[in-house]
């Protein structure tokens, strides 16, 4: 016998206990209306007072098949316990009792089962219910929440018994499924809304498959962690990982900053020695050429082109070096040297490059030139 076979023969007991009490009124006003005591009444009366009253239990009788359904909800109709129909919201009317019955239904209602849990409160766990076994062959604690309403009312009065107990035992099935194919870190990390999903999608397929009427809304993944047993060295390790994560990162940072830096200086000394080398090339290149047009202006006129190349190596020295001119004939035998004016003219004359040089030579003295270097 199902809930709702219960629930009929209930509702029927309470209506004919209700008609009894109906009745027995009925009669007991009626024989004061007629006078009747109890004794014997009148053979008159007798026809007429029957007629009455079978009329007015078949009044009541007919009433006692009337039932509102509010909104929201659906009313089912069985006749003899075989469905007949659904009735929409609104006043209704079956064959009263025990001819037909009608049973209202919660259509719309939301009605929530926790999984793992109890009273709305994670700490609150059920182990049988929580644990489950990933692929990797790790256990981890889950708690969910499924909310679920009704969406085939016959299916719902004739399929369910216990409904809470049908859609708790199909949410554990479902999700040991779906956890056992996935790894523990996306279990527990970034495949917890996945999971949730394909949970829902498999627990819609087999309450289907049931026939149970009744239509998921919602499964919530609530929370999702290791056993409580290993929670410490579970953090531990998580924490080790976040450590290796956190050095590679402050070593790829490193390595970003000096490679780039270093490949750069490098390129900078490859451009530069390349510069170095054009201009050694080509001031070789106009030595040498300079050198074949001194070698045939010497082929024609040695002793002119030696005194002449003297000359050029004489006022190129003279132009680097402080000059400083004494004369001995005057006798005197004081000897002044204007060395602020020899440190400034060193500081303002080129070197031999063409740059300015930033500091004065002091304290150097040029040194005396051999007699026939130039020659």
């Amino acid at each position: 016998m199902s809930l709702g076979d219960l629930q009929q023969g209930k509702r029927g007991r309470t209506r004919l206990r209700d008609l009894g009490e109906i009745w027995r009124d009925v009669r007991r006003r009626f024989s004061k209306a007629t006078g009747d005591s109890g004794g014997a009444r009148p053979r008159r009366s007798l026809p007429l007072g029957g007629a009455l009253l079978a009329a007015l239990g078949l009044v009541v009788w007919l009433v006692s098949g009337s039932y509102i359904v509010d909104e929201g909800r659906r009313g089912v109709v069985t006749r003899f316990g075989k469905y007949v129909g659904t009735t929409a919201p609104g006043l209704r009317w079956h064959l009263p009792f025990p001819i037909e019955a009608a049973e209202v239904i919660a259509f719309s209602e939301v009605r929530t089962v926790e999984i793992g849990y109890r009273n709305s409160n994670p700490w609150n766990k059920i182990g049988k219910e929580s644990l489950m076994l990933t692929d990797d062959e790790n256990i981890i604690d889950i708690q969910l929440a499924v909310q679920y309403s009704v969406k085939n009312a016959p299916e719902y009065v004739f399929n369910t018994r216990r409904p809470d107990d049908i859609v708790s035992q199909v949410a554990v099935t479902a999700m040991s499924e779906v956890v056992g194919r996935s790894q523990m870190d996306f279990a527990l990390y970034e495949g917890r809304p996945q999971i949730a999903a394909e949970t829902e999608k498999l627990m819609q397929t087999m309450l289907d498959r049931y026939g149970t009427g009744i239509s998921l809304q919602r499964v919530t993944l609530q929370n999702a962690q290791p056993p409580e047993q290993v929670q410490a060295a579970f953090d531990d390790a998580v924490k080790a990982g976040q450590d290796l994560e956190r050095q590679k990162n402050e070593g790829q940072a490193y390595a970003n900053d000096v490679v780039p830096r270093a490949r750069g200086m490098a390129s900078r000394l490859l451009q530069e020695a390349e510069g170095h080398r054009a201009s050694v090339a080509q001031k070789a290149a106009g030595d040498a050429s300079r050198f074949k047009q001194i070698l045939v202006e010497y082929a024609k006129a040695p002793a002119v082109t030696r005194e002449r190349l003297y000359l050029d190596m004489l006022q190129s020295v003279l132009d680097n070096s402080s000059k400083v001119v004494v004369d001995q004939k005057a006798g005197n035998s004081l000897l002044y040297l204007p060395l602020d004016q020899l440190i400034r003219q060193g500081q303002a004359a080129p070197t031999a490059d063409g740059a300015v040089p930033t500091e004065p030579s002091r304290g150097r003295e040029p040194l005396p030139r051999e007699r026939g270097t130039g020659r």
